[in-house]
């Protein structure tokens, strides 16, 4: 017996010290041989392939020097950092193999007072000061010839913007001339300075949109005034936001433009959020009509755009915190899934969550030689509602809403060769009465294929719809709530051909909305609404036939006199009232109930899936086990 237990003993210390050498063994070779498995859907940790079409495209080896602290201290944000470090490491690992021996990685420790950190500072980084007082450098440069382009700090507030950070670092070594993109807007999206005729304490300027400082790491953006009689010929994508109240001559500006074979990008907008929050402010003073559009444009291709009417969905619609801080769904505030979105266009393939407040829709059919591909579009359960009713709130817009059945479209791209929109040509301002007219100096037609791209909001650019901004250890932390701005950039970067970037930038914002629940919801909502309707319609044929009652009456004190007809008519609806509000309560609890239930799975699914996988699989594994065991 006593040898047995030896023997067990001496077999079990023998199979933990086998098992430890294979462990140290296989950690050796694959050591060798750097391997990384991405677990995630959206491959979140894989070269995109526009990263890796840059990379193939390489005919001239590039340096990238990689500087990174390797100090001995051990804070916890020195820990943080390095560990950032580490992934960034890996993530040139991952560069190299695609590009092989035209990509050349060298990695700095810049201590101080040491030929590395000379090094980083004439490459242009910036080191990190710790809380510690301590400098830490973290950062990259990318060299090719005499083309040098540095990332000063890789932050890990950016860690989602990695990749798209060092390839489009990479694109601008190659190509150091950028294209040159232009931005007309009614709104101040390039900032703002105080109002020296409103003086007041502390008074600051507005900052420029974040779309516009994105834009301008990538292209070189100039700002054209609304104005305008001609587009420069140099700009290669002509970007306009908002054209509240733009002159016929700026649109025979965009217009030939257009002709000359320039892209378009339009931004427009039946109802403006941002200029009804500020016409709500009375320090804002009076501000111009808060809906825009290109009428003249438009209507010579064949596209209508009414500035009256809002897109309202009851499948995408968002839920926002009224001014008492109660929650409140707003149907007219779209809040699009892959569903509303074009998944086999490049621009939108990889977009997967869009707010748009207050955005209109696009009807009507292109004109002959146009083709027409809708990029974002409505649900079926959607209708068109007025734009100053939308301004109301959430409760006004489902008071009555009847969907359409139609899917409404929020955004297209227009192609082909277009005709001009002013057959006579420039138009001539009516108080010049010496202007001459240059019909035959006008284009009538493009001779090349171009394209347009309109939009049917223009509140999606704005800060306030699209990131979330906190304060961090490291500065300001901004993070994306959608893909608002990916959208608006993979957009330009096509017009402006930079395709490749597309899909990483695309990459950045990917989310899981519960689209179950949000199908769920929106079901009830319509049976709710039916009812309501219902009750609504009881009241009104119930005034009618007490109208009818009424006017049956001949005397002028008798129609003062409810009959007992008209009493009883009052009692039913009544009780028809208490009954239809009881159901729709009850609905709401249902609803209300199964959403719970469902989110509920959901979490212990999550928490126990795993758990439960392994066990199951230790006790599978025990009896077979225990099978062979009982079998010898």
């Amino acid at each position: 017996m006593q040898r047995k237990s030896f023997q067990t003993i001496l077999y079990s210390s023998a199979g933990i010290v086998v098992m430890l050498v294979l462990i140290i063994a296989i950690n050796v070779i694959t050591g060798a041989f750097p391997f990384r498995a991405d677990l995630t859907q959206e491959k979140a940790y894989t070269l995109s392939p526009g990263t890796k079409t840059v990379l193939k495209k390489l005919d001239t080896p590039i340096t990238i020097r990689f500087y990174c602290t390797q100090g001995e201290t051990a804070t916890p944000e020195t820990i943080y950092l390095k560990d950032y470090a580490r992934n960034v490491e890996d993530l040139l690992h991952e560069y190299k193999e695609v590009a092989g021996k035209n990509l050349i990685i060298q990695k700095f420790d810049p201590e101080p007072d040491s030929d590395a950190e000379d090094s980083a500072r004439l490459d242009g980084l910036e080191a990190q000061q710790l809380s510690d007082g301590d400098n830490f450098y973290l950062g990259l440069c990318i060299n090719m010839a005499d083309q040098r382009v540095a990332i000063p700090f890789l932050s890990p507030d950016r860690e989602k913007l990695l990749e798209y950070d060092i390839t489009r670092a990479i694109t601008e070594v190659l190509e150091p001339q950028k294209p040159v993109v232009g931005i007309m807007s009614g709104l101040p999206v390039f900032g703002s300075q105080p109002n020296p005729e409103m003086p007041m304490e502390g008074q600051q300027g507005t900052p420029a949109w974040t779309f516009v400082t994105q834009l301008q790491q990538d292209f070189d953006v100039r700002q054209i005034p609304m104005d305008s009689d001609k587009i420069d010929d140099d700009v290669k994508a002509l970007v306009v936001i908002f054209p509240s109240g733009i002159s016929d001559k700026a649109q025979y500006a965009i217009d030939q433009f257009v002709l000359r074979g320039g892209k378009l990008i339009a931004f427009l907008d039946p109802e403006s959020a941002i200029l009804s929050r500020q016409q709500q402010n009375p320090m804002m003073g009076g501000s111009p009509p808060p809906s825009a559009s290109l009428d003249k444009l438009l209507d010579a291709w064949g596209i209508q755009f009414d500035k009256t009417k809002v897109v309202a969905d009851l499948d995408f619609k968002m839920e926002l915190q009224n001014q008492d801080g109660q929650s409140q769904e707003e149907p007219a505030w779209l809040d699009l899934t892959p569903d509303g979105i074009n998944q086999k266009d490049i621009v939108t393939s990889e977009i997967d969550s869009l707010w748009l407040p207050m955005a209109g829709a696009f009807t009507g059919v292109p004109v002959q030689g146009l083709k027409e591909t809708v990029l974002l579009h409505s649900s079926k359960d959607a209708e068109l509602v007025d734009a100053m009713m939308a301004n109301m709130g959430g409760d006004a817009l489902m008071n009555g809403f009847k969907a359409t059945g139609v899917s409404y479209d929020l955004a297209i791209r227009l192609t082909g060769k277009f005709k001009t929109a002013f057959p006579d040509g420039e138009p001539r301002d009516p108080d010049d009465t010496n202007a001459v007219s240059n019909t035959g100096a006008s284009l009538k037609e493009s001779k090349v294929e171009t394209s347009v791209v309109l939009v049917g909001d223009s509140d999606l650019l704005a800060d306030d719809f699209s990131l979330n901004k906190t304060e961090s250890p490291f500065g300001e932390m901004v993070s994306p709530m959608n893909a608002n701005l990916d959208f608006a950039q993979n957009l330009v970067g096509e017009m402006a051909g930079d395709s490749d970037l597309i899909g990483l930038r695309s990459r950045t914002s990917m989310s899981r909305p519960f689209t179950r629940v949000k199908k769920m919801e929106a079901a009830a909502e319509a049976t709710g609404q039916a009812k309501i309707d219902q009750l609504q319609q009881s009241l009104s044929d119930t005034e009618d036939r007490l109208n009818q009652l009424q006017q049956q009456k001949t005397g002028k004190d008798e129609r003062l006199i409810l009959s007992p007809q008209q009493q009883a008519e009052i009692d039913n609806f009544r009780k028809q009232q208490a009954q239809v509000s009881a159901e729709l309560r009850q609905a709401q609890k249902d609803l209300r109930r199964e959403v719970v239930s469902l989110e509920t799975r959901l979490t212990w699914l999550n928490i126990l899936a795993m758990p439960c996988t392994v066990t199951v699989a230790g006790v599978a594994m025990a009896l077979i086990k225990r099978k062979k065991t009982s079998a010898k």
